[in-house]
């Protein structure tokens, strides 16, 4: 299995407190370099560096065991407009730091990315994962969202209550533990009124990227437009959708086994409180 074990990754990259008390963490990722727009445009995007990055150093440096999984097991895709020290409060320094682990890891190589598929994670069995975490960027409303082997993943999570987080775009993952989730979107995609069907994650309070930070940022897209917007597809399958009060300011909310963090700035937080599930 291309685990990324703790103590190899520790020594490699100077960390030094390693826990007699390792949990087994799942990342996954999407394996897309893209997000199809409106009007058959496409958008060149990937993972956030540092909705990545931050939680995989705290998980590190907690000791714990890390795997990363994509749909098919391809090597992710930075998503290069995230890396910009502004995502990292400013700290030159600290964004220095993702990208060297980032290398360290080869996590982006094509030839030796230690990324498995969905479909590896469930041979080697969903209870040898105590967490999964799934950072943002936009890629994951590409394939994230539809994915039969991620909404099994979440099923059985779900079911055992095991820590789920999510942050930024990160949280429109949780539609593929729909019945029919290539329909639901469509659905969306269309703007029609999309009916969800039994979803196990209907009335849980989470968070996503709102729908007013995504017109904010929409000159991202280079004059294209998303077909829908995260916050109005968790919504519309039942979730109960929990804002900040200022954009962009971090905000975390947790239910259950969720915890969901609403734009990049809340990726530490909900590293933080991953790790308080992880004791």
């Amino acid at each position: 299995m291309k685990t990324i074990r703790i103590i190899a990754v520790a020594l490699a990259l100077g960390t030094s407190a390693i826990s007699a008390h390792a949990g087994n963490v799942l990342i996954v990722l999407s394996d897309s370099g893209h997000l199809d727009l409106k009007n058959g445009k496409d958008f060149k995007t990937g993972f956030y560096l540092n909705e990545l990055m931050q939680p995989v150093e705290a998980l590190i440096e907690a000791g714990h065991d890390i795997t990363f999984s994509t749909p098919t097991g391809k090597a992710p895709t930075l998503d290069k407009s995230s890396v910009d020290k502004m995502y990292f409060g400013g700290d030159e320094a600290a964004m220095q730091k993702s990208i060297a682990m980032l290398d360290q890891l080869k996590l982006t190589s094509d030839s030796a990315s230690p990324v498995i598929s969905l479909a590896r994670v469930e041979q080697i069995g969903y209870d040898h994962f105590d967490a999964v975490y799934v950072p943002g960027g936009h890629a994951p409303m590409h394939d994230l969202l539809v994915s039969r082997d991620l909404g099994k993943l979440f099923t059985n999570f779900h079911s055992k209550g095991k820590p789920t987080a999510l942050a930024c775009h990160g949280p429109i993952a949780l539609l593929s533990a729909l019945p029919d989730a290539t329909t639901f979107t469509a659905q969306l995609e269309k703007g029609v009124s999309a009916k969800a069907g039994n979803w196990i994650y209907a009335g849980y309070k989470k968070t996503v990227i709102s729908n007013q930070e995504e017109e904010i940022a929409k000159g991202l897209l280079n004059g294209g437009e998303m077909k829908f917007y995260p916050q109005t597809a968790l919504e519309a399958a039942g979730g109960v959708y929990v804002s900040n009060e200022t954009p962009w300011s971090p905000n975390v909310v947790t239910d259950r086994e969720l915890i969901t963090g609403q734009n990049p700035g809340s990726a530490s937080a909900v590293a933080a409180e991953l790790l308080q599930r992880l004791r």
